[in-house]
């Protein structure tokens, strides 16, 4: 809890930066309240605008102990927020001066006007397709294409607004300051997306065996094409990009499920869910690849002897098998439950080598299928508080829970979790439909 308020602090902070370099400065004109007030809220959109574009970009030094889930929701509110400012700027400043109306006017000053009127059109378009992506068809690789292209417009434009006003932004000494802290997003930006491909070239890996498994998904496994190796946590996920060149539209997430005890080769599995994971299946060993990672808190400390509960639906089994296999080969004895839940018994991915595992480790494996077949004998249904508190153990008060699976299933096992006392600290959320 201390970790999240001291990075939200931070945050809010860092966002109101531009807003506090402003205030320094005694502008010339005096204005009304309410104009006061809009330049204000202009100002702080600027900070949480540049702000999101730094939480986004898969920084480590940035709050990364929170979990990548936790930075995303996170990244989603903001930019519902940063909307609302964008908008109440303007509104609040034409409804003081209706006369300001004219700067959105194209006849007088058409660079001015245009870019203002582009400015709210890109933010609109930003938040829309980042909450309706699937909505829309937009295909992945171009909506993220598609989402940096429009944020470093907007950041850029904003900071261009806020220059050329010039009432909070006058003076060279203000401007140059505003101008070095919006630099900064912009470069780490530009990082994200261009330096750290252009660094990640020199690190190719190679596919080297493609496997089906059950529940429609394939796992591919990679081995590193030179003398650099991929030291990761068991629960973390990459970034990967398949083909000659690291300069792809197609870079995508996904959970290791192989063992951290080994840095050579990493393997992922992914189900068949349309755009690039129905390309997967026809990958031919050989074929190159390049990853960025890993990332990610969803990992559990492997020297508690409370053990710990994972909870998972469908495809979100990858993670914890890259736990369950890497606590196997370092020989760990914490005891583990394991809550797996799929639509019918067929479709459990992996259910083969946890039944092996159930043999090795201390480990209880629990199917809950929601749609089987009359001579099922185990749980079926959905996982909600009933299933945890008649499977589960009661909480110690120490025990760490993990949870993958689709956003239904999730939202409803940390419901009972929290149900039960688990404090919110120790409940981890990985949730694998990012956008």
């Amino acid at each position: 809890m201390r970790k999240a308020l001291f990075w939200c602090g931070s945050y809010m902070l860092l966002a109101m930066i531009p807003l506090i370099v402003a205030l320094i400065v005694r502008p010339e004109e005096s204005r009304a309240l309410g104009a006061v007030f809009g330049a204000f809220l202009g100002l702080l959109a600027l900070g949480v605008l540049a702000m999101q574009v730094v939480i986004s970009g898969r920084h480590r030094w940035f709050a990364e102990s929170l979990g990548f889930d936790n930075i995303l929701q996170f990244h989603r509110q903001t930019g519902i927020c940063a909307l609302l400012l964008v908008l109440a700027h303007p509104i609040l400043m034409i409804t003081t001066r209706p006369e300001w109306i004219e700067f959105l006017d194209p006849r007088d000053e058409t660079l001015r006007a245009v870019t203002l009127i582009l400015l709210l059109a890109a933010t609109l378009l930003l938040v829309a397709s980042s909450l309706w992506r699937t909505r829309f068809g937009l295909a992945y690789e171009w909506w993220r294409a598609l989402h940096g292209m429009l944020s470093l417009f907007i950041v850029s434009a904003g900071l261009g607004h806020a220059l050329m006003v010039q009432n909070y932004t006058a003076g060279m000494a203000t401007s140059l300051a505003l101008i070095g802290i919006i630099a900064v997003p912009l470069l780490l930006l530009l990082d994200s997306r261009l330096f750290r491909v252009w660094r990640n070239r020199k690190r190719p890996w190679r596919v080297v065996d493609n496997h089906q498994e059950r529940g429609d998904a394939a796992t591919l496994t990679l081995k590193a094409e030179g003398d650099h190796r991929l030291v990761f946590a068991p629960g973390q996920f990459f970034w990967i990009t398949l083909g000659k060149t690291p300069f792809s539209l197609q870079q995508h997430p996904f959970s290791m499920v192989s063992s951290a005890a080994d840095s050579d080769r990493v393997a992922f599995t992914a189900k068949r869910l349309g755009d690039f994971t129905d390309t997967l299946p026809d990958v031919e060993p050989g074929a190159r690849a390049y990853i960025e990672g890993p990332y990610g808190a969803f990992v559990p400390d492997a020297d508690d002897d409370a053990g710990a509960v994972m909870i998972a639906g469908g495809i979100g089994i990858t993670p914890i098998m890259s736990i369950l296999r890497t606590w196997r080969d370092w020989g760990k004895k914490a005891p583990l439950w394991l809550l797996y839940a799929n639509d019918t018994w067929d479709e459990a991915t992996f259910r083969d080598e946890l039944a092996e595992l159930e043999e090795i480790l201390p480990l209880e494996v629990i199917y809950v299928i929601s749609d089987p077949k009359p001579e099922w004998q185990g749980e079926s249904g959905m996982i909600d508080e009933a299933l945890v508190r008649r499977r589960l153990p009661a909480d110690d008060g120490r025990r760490e829970y993990f949870i993958c699976g689709p956003g239904p299933l999730m939202n409803a096992a940390e419901k009972a979790l929290l149900h039960i006392g688990v404090a919110p600290t120790r409940i981890y959320s990985d949730r694998f439909d990012i956008v």
